[in-house]
């Protein structure tokens, strides 16, 4: 279960997922960006779907363009107020479910967002009169934010390979790259996959079976080619026969 909560006020925004992962985190948070606006800073552990010690994972890279400061806890302990609410969670949140019968994800989730969740933060959440510190996500296009994104380079035949297939990118009205270019690709946590470049939208076709590898092609070279010059110019050498590939 995803708990996240607001420091000044202790306000609860809930999720439940079926494992700790890249994309339930980005879920749980997209929806408290829409219900509360963006946080400050985050105070997070360091599982991998957080943390990454060369690069930025996808939910930090998230963070990032959210321009929120990522805090990273050095033990469980050190998280005491979402260790707190869990307690909290565990003795009330089950025997509510229980009451009503609640038996899947799908409905845990429905009675969080319509029942629970509210009237947990009406009994327990504190300082009312906090000024609210959460930036406004007016302009910000969260399904773009919340996603996963990476380079792909552009091959001569202007296909990308990605997870072993292939893309082939199609003409339109947005320029194509120049072959050994970098292309975007954002794939939506709801599955569709878009590509950019240069901030633009491009248009592709996914390509069905394996790529077939073209053969080298062989240029026979002219009489007059400096490479055969060169050969019979050598004393004392063979002829030899060269050929150029293209």
């Amino acid at each position: 279960m995803y708990v996240c909560v607001d420091d000044a006020t202790g306000k609860v925004h809930l999720r439940f997922g079926r494992t700790e992962n890249t994309a339930d985190a980005m879920l749980t948070l997209w929806e408290y960006v829409k219900n509360n606006g963006i946080p400050r800073s985050i105070y997070l552990d360091r599982f991998s779907a957080y943390y990454a010690k060369e690069k930025l994972t996808d939910f930090a890279r998230a963070m990032k363009e959210l321009k929120m400061e990522i805090i990273y806890a050095h033990s469980p302990q050190a998280k005491g107020r979402v260790e707190n609410r869990n307690r909290t969670l565990q003795d009330r949140l089950v025997k509510a479910m229980r009451q009503r019968g609640i038996s899947t994800m799908l409905d845990a989730n429905e009675y969080l967002r319509k029942e629970f969740t509210s009237e947990f933060n009406r009994r327990f959440a504190v300082n009312p009169e906090a000024p609210d510190a959460h930036k406004s996500a007016e302009g910000y296009m969260l399904e773009e934010i919340f996603c996963y994104k990476t380079t792909r380079q552009v091959r001569n035949d202007y296909t990308i390979n990605l997870s072993g297939g292939y893309i082939q990118l199609l003409k339109s009205e947005s320029p194509l790259p120049r072959p050994k270019q970098d292309v975007t690709l954002h794939r939506h946590l709801s599955g569709e996959l878009y590509i950019y470049f240069n901030g633009q939208k491009l248009k592709y076709e996914i390509l069905t079976g394996k790529k077939a590898k073209q053969p080298y092609k062989f240029r026979k070279l002219p009489n007059d080619h400096p490479w055969r010059r060169m050969n019979n110019q050598m004393p004392g050498s063979k002829k030899l026969s060269l050929s150029a590939s293209t």
